[in-house]
């Protein structure tokens, strides 16, 4: 086994020279800045150097190329203040001729609104006229009805010539109120013509005053938009000198290392910043020893057996590849699932931890003590007889598979997972004489004639009779077939919501009146070739009906009489009580309804005494 510890020391090297390798890197970065920082500095005491006269004649030629770049960015700069100048004079100006405008254009709005007042005065004063006129012509022609039907009547009563002077009378005055109507229309209608007139010439004046208002602030606009153009173009030129400026900056950095690096080499610091070269003999000092140091770990590495370390590598490759497969394998793995037999015809779920903390649940507690233990160990069904446990307290889930076969008696099998350590538990049992020890293929069962209990999972008890508890027993150690994750019963039931109370499902939904008290109509059963229910007991309770019909067609007639009739097809059998309080949100996919509605108390708790078969003394 020597070649894993030559492993694991060739490992460690290599994390040590690496890190080397980074500081290393590091030093020379820091290097090459402090032999910057000192050509810089000593660019003038350099001078007279003739090694680095090279240097100092490129120097001078960027430092000139940066002077020109410098004066152009000042003269861009220049005239950017200008245009900005020019804008806040053209702002001012555009300000002040608006507001000159605005004050012209205040009077004419006044004229404008006087002269369409008075128009509308006319236009209602003729309307008066017109209307008096037709009434005098009403007035004519019903007193001319009348004229005639008494020229008409025989006999003619006694006082018709009363009646046809008094009509006369009348229709006599009518022509010269008319007249008179006609003389004040022809004057009202003369005044609405000049009051028209009048209202025209004031909008006409109105309308001039908003277009020049319109053409000024539109000049003042185009003149604005023309120094921004301007100042944009200006902007530009101006960053891209900069960038020019700084590219050549940069450009001196190499002459700049040049010349530090041989201020380093001869020992020269400028008299203005000595302490310059101290930082490069110190960065230097620094970078020589990293080097010799990654120049060692080499070394060091190089004497290792390579034939070693390919056993080393070779182990290390298999153990990554077996971990590999065993990941690949744990990710396809089918989630948390009961283990029950291939024969599972209806599940029932009670989740005990939601249902311990429900306040529904608790406020039965309270109203029906005596009643409610009877409920909640026909819920847990056979359950409810394990010994050492108490599930109200100690259990977290229990599943109940149930297969009805000729018999009247169903058989059950029971699957009761403990929220905490199971330990304790089974410890309880086996030191309990009344149990007699049977070994099932390595598995332990403890038994006695009224109940038996089998370790079928880290935290899960399989509980009922002897037969039932070996057969889950060997449906875990895979000598029968179990319900398999992909069965349509066991994926529909772990399709229902997890966070529920109480989840059923069936593949046999007309049987679950015998199973169980009746809970739904058996029109509903019979549609239904697999049911799912789940509720969550709360305030209010909700609940989740899921069928599947018999075909496509049963489904869109089915989800067409849940929408119209829903207390018809919800309704607990046998009771005034529905199970949606409101008309149920459904949701098809070909075969399959998705029923979402909450439920009243009272439904609720029928619905639990009928799933525990039990029957309350007070209904």
């Amino acid at each position: 086994m020597s070649f894993i510890t030559t492993g694991f020391r060739e490992l460690t090297l290599k994390v040590r020279r690496q890190r080397t390798r980074i500081a290393l890197r590091h030093e020379k970065r820091l290097l090459q800045k402090a032999e910057i920082t000192l050509g810089r500095e000593g660019t003038s005491e350099a001078a007279n150097i003739p090694e680095v006269r090279a240097e100092i004649v490129a120097l001078r030629k960027l430092e000139q190329e940066q002077k020109e770049f410098a004066l152009r960015i000042a003269k861009i700069e220049e005239a950017l203040k200008q245009i900005d100048q020019q804008r806040q004079e053209n702002s001012r100006e555009q300000t002040a001729a608006l507001g000159r405008l605005e004050e012209e254009k205040r009077p004419l709005v006044g004229q404008r609104d006087a002269a369409k007042i008075a128009a509308d005065n006319c236009d209602k004063e003729l309307g008066i006229v017109d209307q008096r006129l037709r009434t005098n012509e009403s007035a004519d022609q019903e007193l001319l009805k009348k004229l005639t039907a008494l020229q008409a009547l025989e006999p003619p009563p006694p006082d018709h010539a009363e009646q046809m002077e008094r009509v006369g009378a009348e229709r006599a005055g009518l022509p010269r109120a008319r007249a008179e109507m006609m003389q004040a229309r022809l004057g009202s209608a003369d005044a609405c013509r000049v009051a028209k007139e009048k209202l025209t010439a004031e909008e006409a004046a109105l309308a001039q005053a908003e277009r020049n208002i319109a053409k000024v602030r539109a000049e003042f606009e185009a003149r604005d938009r023309a120094l921004n153009e301007s100042s944009r173009a200006q902007q530009e030129e101006v960053r891209t000198a900069r960038q020019q400026h700084q590219t050549v900056e940069e450009k001196k950095n190499p002459a700049y290392l040049n010349i530090g690096r041989h201020l380093g080499n001869v020992g020269f610091a400028p008299p203005n910043a000595p302490h310059l070269l101290t930082e490069v003999q110190r960065h230097r000092v620094a970078t020589d020893k990293h080097a010799e140091h990654k120049r060692e770990l080499a070394e060091i590495s190089s004497t290792i057996d390579k034939q070693e370390l390919r056993k080393f590598y070779f182990a290390a490759l298999s153990i990554l590849v077996v971990l590999a497969i065993v990941v690949a394998l744990a990710s396809q793995s089918p989630a948390k699932r009961d283990w029950l037999p291939q024969d599972t015809a209806t599940m029932l779920s009670v989740d005990l931890e939601k249902l311990e903390s429900s306040s529904l649940v608790q406020r039965w507690q309270k109203e029906q003590a005596a009643f409610w233990p009877k409920v909640f160990a026909g819920l847990v069904g056979p359950a409810a007889h394990t010994p050492a446990l108490d599930l109200a307290h100690d259990a977290s889930r229990v599943t109940r598979a149930l297969v009805l076969e000729n018999s009247a008696q169903p058989r059950e099998y029971v699957l009761v997972e403990v929220s905490g350590d199971i330990s304790p538990v089974l410890r309880t049992i086996t030191q309990d004489q009344s149990f007699a020890r049977n070994t099932v293929s390595g598995l332990v069962v403890l038994e006695r004639p009224d109940i038996s209990v089998a370790r079928v999972g880290p935290r899960t008890l399989a509980v009922g009779s002897l037969g039932e508890v070996d057969s889950l027993v060997q449906v875990r150690l895979g000598t029968e077939p179990d319900l398999k994750v992909d069965d349509p019963l066991a994926r529909e039931f772990q399709a229902l919501e997890s966070e529920s109370t109480v989840r059923l499902a069936s593949r046999n939904p007309a049987d679950l009146p015998r199973l169980f008290g009746p809970i739904f109509p058996p029109e509903l059963l019979a549609t239904a070739r697999l049911l799912g229910f789940a509720v969550v007991l709360d305030n209010p309770s909700k609940a989740h009906l899921f069928v599947r019909a018999n075909d496509v067609a049963a489904a869109k007639e089915l989800a067409a009489a849940l929408s119209n009739d829903p207390n018809r097809w919800l309704t607990l059998p046998g009771s005034d009580y529905v199970l949606a309080t409101q008309a149920p949100k459904i949701d098809r996919s070909d075969a399959d309804l998705d029923l979402h509605f909450e439920m009243a108390d009272g439904a609720a708790w029928l619905l639990m005494q009928r799933l525990a078969r039990v029957q309350s003394p007070n209904p």
